[in-house]
């Protein structure tokens, strides 16, 4: 699919600031400074698609969470935060940060199975060249967290799951060494808070990106819902997918008779309905609360 049909809407005008591209979710800008803007929207996709119903509040629950990541994380890496001082257009949903040469790795650390990653262990028996033990079923523990990296695609496409040879072959070995060291060090510190949250943290993406001096840092978002599983553990059950705090109530929806759409036929979702959107919000704000011990 081309980043064409993702049916991203055009990114608003923000004074003093040159629009770079937009994601599905984020849009980024340079400021005179150099340094860039980065804008979280109340965009959801779904599927490869931008939605064309938002997430009321969305942007901003994201950007919190991730700086309230950020700080519980800042004596274990670096991070891209510059400011939080923004235009008053985007308030509240953006941070100043550093313009980094980003690696083209999503760095991914599973402590648990699904997803993707289940997947390729029903097909192979393992996930990302990791052998795993058999019997192992949708949501199961691994017996140790995992570094299962995936090469970025092009906005739209998917990206691809890959071993660490070819993470080494892409940055070399020392960066793919401290990529796998660093995920899976944010990974545990992560997982340990939220599990006193009564929330799994079941697996996470993130990127990192080096400044001119070879520093690695933590950029983009960290540890939201719509990088991460968050599950809640007194509902944990192996062998079925469990209830979570992100967009997952989205898909099942535009999945189930109620939509009316047909996945495999190619055209865009639905809009999505009031109930559906309220859910979807509240899922979010819970994640929020649960986690930073903050009222929204």
């Amino acid at each position: 699919m081309a980043s064409g049909d993702l049916n991203i809407p055009e990114a608003p005008a923000i004074e003093g600031a040159q629009h770079l591209n937009s994601g599905k979710v984020r849009d980024l800008y340079e400021l005179p400074d150099g340094h860039l803007l980065m804008v979280a929207s109340d965009r959801i996709s779904a599927f490869d698609y931008v939605l064309d119903t938002p997430i009321p509040d969305k942007g901003v629950i994201l950007t919190r969470m991730s700086l309230w990541w950020f700080d519980q994380l800042a004596g274990l890496v670096q991070n891209h935060v510059v400011s939080t001082d923004v235009p008053d257009a985007v308030r509240g949903r953006a941070v100043i940060c550093e313009k980094l040469e980003m690696y083209p790795i999503e760095c991914v650390a599973r402590g648990y199975l699904t997803g993707t990653g289940l997947n390729d262990y029903r097909t192979y028996g393992e996930v990302c060249g990791i052998a795993l033990p058999a019997g192992l079923q949708d949501g199961s523990r691994l017996p140790e967290p995992i570094f299962t990296p995936a090469a970025k695609a092009a906005l739209g496409d998917h990206d691809e799951n890959v071993d660490f040879e070819t993470v080494a072959e892409k940055v070399g070995d020392d960066a793919a060494a401290e990529l796998r060291m660093l995920t899976l060090a944010v990974y545990a510190k992560a997982e340990e808070i939220a599990r006193k949250r009564g929330i799994i943290l079941a697996d996470t993406k993130l990127e990192f990106g080096r400044r001119a001096d070879w520093t690695t840092v933590l950029a983009d978002e960290v540890l939201t819902p719509d990088s991460s599983r968050f599950w809640p553990a007194d509902q944990w059950q192996p062998g079925r997918a469990q209830p979570s705090y992100d967009k997952q109530y989205v898909r099942d929806w535009l999945l189930s008779p109620a939509s009316g759409w047909d996945r495999a036929a190619g055209g865009p979702p639905p809009p999505l309905p009031d109930e559906v959107v309220d859910r979807t919000r509240a899922k979010y704000v819970e994640a929020y609360e649960r986690l930073t011990g903050e009222s929204w």
